[in-house]
Parts: structure tokens; sequence; C-alpha cells
């Protein structure tokens, strides 16, 4: 296909991580065939091609990050490595026959609805361009990295990175690392890059909550069983499943549940440091579960080094050779990694995506991002979000979640065909009352006991997760119901 052609498709897919493919696969599945898949890579993968630091990998069962309608019985350990989720994403585009359908280094620079003839069209950066009945974004919502908001970042004169985009072309042996930042990605890669640096200085602003992630490696035996028997498989998923689920009835509804939890993550600190000032530095002060549960063995271990300071006072400015501390005292720095985490609350940016009367969707989301079911917008038709407001979980599996949503489209596609309708749109009165009742869920839950979180939109509301359990999401996603929706048929006529 040659840049600068117009392409003319019944869907086009942005983004061909986890979401965008499930989506893909799906489509063949049910025999719609006209459709491509868009990425601004080089390859297929997503956050899992993309996030390569060492030491990456999942913090939910292998079991359960994977496609219930394409099981891996040859996962190597309980919690997969970056490398083989990448691997297993790959093998889905081969199984699934999407190789055709994809198109690499295409970045969406912007997609534009036409109200005249209900088409989206699309504009990539290379001068592709794509016109479609059906927008599916399927960009995720870790897809765009967060700096931190410090003066003089652009000041440091050694190598500086995010997590995200790891510069494995520096060389850290002898080395005053700094790391700003004790998220997820932060505590994976503490540990594999502590022993190699001279000194490593790790800025934290809060102590996270960590429990004992307890990963083992998968034996031969179970490989083979799983690949010889999947509905074993299957039961073990199913099984982990309800385990990972049980929890959210602390995180949502009995708060009182999780000191069971703190109890276990204070025995982990107890067991694992020796230091007791350092104990009470890594102590969280917050409940348990209202930011991010995050899941190591090697992290507090890795900050009871010799070799490994922690330092708890904020930084003032970064500078040429390091940065100030609001305290006054000067750190010297090589190397400066930034492990802060994405912009979870704007993962669009302006400027990219236009509804009807040329709307801008940031300018729809500025006091917070919404959709109905965390799928589709007012104001924006015939397009659908997976992984979009609100799916996010604290408890278990976001697979589980997208292969949700993408029922929920292939309800609507089905409907559309079935009743020759070439728009569908979310009621505005529908969404508003969706979200309405889903705020008021997340009252009395473990998010809104007083700590800041990525969770949360400057606004205050928690614009990431589902406020519940996930069955109860998927049992709202399994039907399409056209009478929550606007709708235009091919002879243009409105409802």
């Amino acid at each position: 296909m040659n840049s600068g052609t117009l392409v003319t498709t019944r869907i086009c897919i942005v983004g061909a991580g986890f979401s965008g493919l499930g989506m893909g696969i799906r489509l063949r599945q049910v025999g719609i065939t006209d459709f491509v898949i868009i990425d601004s890579g080089p390859e297929v993968g997503g956050t899992w091609r993309d996030n390569h630091y060492p030491g990456c990998a999942c913090d939910v069962p292998s079991r359960l990050y994977s496609f219930s309608f394409q099981p891996n019985p040859d996962w190597s350990r309980t919690y997969s490595p970056q490398s083989e989720i990448w691997a297993y994403l790959k093998a889905c585009v081969e199984q699934g026959g999407l190789a055709s359908h994809i198109y690499f280094n295409r970045k969406l620079r912007r997609a534009s609805y036409s109200e005249q003839d209900a088409r989206w069209r699309l504009e990539c950066g290379d001068g592709q361009r794509y016109e479609c009945q059906v927008l599916i974004s399927a960009m995720g919502g870790l897809s765009r990295p967060a700096m931190p908001s410090i003066p003089g970042l652009e000041r440091f004169c050694g190598p500086a990175f995010h997590s995200s985009n790891w510069r494995h072309d520096v060389d850290l042996a002898g080395k005053t690392v700094g790391v700003i930042g004790t998220g997820a990605s932060a505590i994976q890669f503490v540990p594999q890059i502590a022993p190699q640096a001279k000194k490593l200085v790790l800025f934290q602003r809060t102590p996270p909550w960590i429990l004992p992630r307890r990963d083992r490696a998968i034996g031969q035996g179970w490989k083979r069983m799983y690949g010889r028997f999947p509905l074993i498989q299957k039961l073990v998923r199913g099984l982990t499943y309800l385990r990972m689920e049980s929890r959210a009835l602390g995180l949502s509804r009995y708060p009182s549940l999780l000191r069971i939890m703190e109890k276990r993550a204070r025995r982990h600190i107890a067991v694992s440091i020796g230091d007791k000032t350092l104990r009470e530095q890594v102590t969280p002060r917050f409940r348990l579960g209202c930011k991010r549960v995050l899941l190591s063995d090697d992290y507090y271990p890795a900050l009871a080094r010799s070799n490994v300071h922690l330092e708890t006072a904020s930084i003032a400015s970064v500078q040429e050779q390091g940065v100030k501390l609001d305290n006054g005292e000067f750190v010297a720095l090589d190397v400066l990694v930034y492990g802060t985490g994405f912009q979870a609350t704007s993962p669009v940016p302006a400027g990219l995506i236009f509804g009807r009367k040329s709307q801008d969707l940031t300018q729809a989301w500025r006091c917070g991002p919404e959709a109905y079911l965390g799928t589709t917008v007012a104001g924006f038709p015939n397009m659908f979000m997976l992984m979009g407001p609100n799916t996010g979980l604290g408890h278990n599996s976001i697979v589980y979640m997208i292969e949700s949503q993408i029922s929920y489209v292939l309800g609507c596609l089905a409907t559309m065909q079935e009743q020759e309708l070439r728009s569908v749109e979310v009621r505005p009165e529908v969404q508003a009352a969706f979200n309405s009742d889903l705020q008021a869920e997340f009252e009395g839950s473990v998010w809104t006991s007083g700590c800041k979180s990525w969770y949360l939109h400057e606004s205050g509301k928690n614009t990431t997760l589902w406020p519940g359990m996930s069955y109860q999401f998927r049992r709202r996603m399994k039907r399409f119901s056209l009478s929550d929706f606007c709708w235009e048929a091919k002879e243009h006529k409105a409802v």
C-alpha cells in the first residue's frame, strides 16, 4: 500500500496491542474481514512492545493475561516476562490470520467524523489516508508516558530517559544512577539495575503498598497437560479469576477486609528490611488499595543494598550534573531514569479525534474522560474505545474487560448490519446517567479514602477504574441495546 493513497474500508482499528489484536481476531471469527489495523510502531505489541526495561513483567497471573479464545499452554512462569507476552501477541497475529490487515509505522495524526456521509476520515503521519464507517480506538490507557513536573528536566547533561523508552545502550556500570518514581515499573527495574550501578539513588514521593509476588516457574508437566487437555487449563483459569475477583469486595464494598492484606504487606517489609529507619520510609500512610497495589519479592531487598539510597526529600529542580533537593542539598548523578508512569487520565492528546460538529474529544472530556460503558462517547458516532474510561481494574485482568468490550462492539456491528444503519451514537442522557451512577459507586470505596493517585482526574473524579466486580461489567456488556442510541438509517432518517 503506497503512502498518501486513500483506502476505504468498513472498520479502522487504531492500535495493535492486546485490545486491537483481540478485536481483529474476533472480527475474523464472526466473518468480518473488511477492516484494517494501523499502529504507530514497527511491530505489534503496544505496551508490551514499547516497555522493555530490565525486569519488565506482568503483575497479573499468566493464565489470566491472555485471550480466552486463544489460550497459551506454554507460559514459563506464574507471572509472564515481557518477552513472552510480546511473543504471545505475535503468535496471535499468525494464528488469527491478522497479518494482511495490519499496517505499521502509521501514526494517527487526525481522525474526523463527517456528518454528511457518516464516515470517519483518518490521516496518518506518513500521509496515508483512510475512510471508514466505524472507528475503533485501541490505543490503550498506558500509551502516553508521564514526565514529572520538575523544573529543569531539559538541563541534565547525562543520559536521561523514561522507563517506557529504555536506553539499553547506556552502560550503568560504575555510574551513579538516579531513579524518579516508585511505581509499578520502578519496583521491577530497580532490583535489576541496582547490582550494576556504583550507586543508585531512588527518589520517593509516596511509598506504595507492596505484596509478595511469589512468582515461580511452571513445570513441563503442567505445560504438557494444558496443551493436551485445554479444559483443565480453562478450569485453572476460572479458579484464578474467582480468587482475584474476590479482592474487589475489599476495594469497592468493604474496605475493612483490606486490613488482612495490609498485615501481609507490613510483614513483607519487616522480613525484607532490617533497618528501622528504612522500614518507616517505605511504609505507606494511606489505606492499601487507594493507590495501585504492587507485587514484588526483590524490591525491598534491593533498597536494603549498601549502594542504594532512598531519598525522601522532594526534588526542587534538575540541574546539569544532578538534582537539587528542596532542603538545599545537591545530589550528583551520571544517569537519570524516570519511572513516573503514564497519563492514564489523559489518554488521548488534543487535536487527534474530532466528532460531530468538529468537536475535539479532549473538549468533550474537559471535566475528565467519560464514556457509556467505557466504550462509546456521545457526539462521536460510530466510534468505540477499547480500554476506555473506567474500564481499568485494581484487582483482576484487563484482558477480561477487553473481551467484554469486544463482545459489545460485535453486537453493535451486527445490529447496524441487520437494521441497515449508517450510524449509531449513544444518547447524551444515557451516558450522563451511567456516569452519574458510576461515580456514586465509588463512594465508600478504598479509592475515596484520601490518597492522591493516578486513578483520579484533576477534577477529582475517578476516570480510570471500574468501581465494582468485573463480572458485573461483563453482564452489562452482554447485550447491545439500540434503545440507548440515536441512529440513522441508510436512507438518512435519524432517530
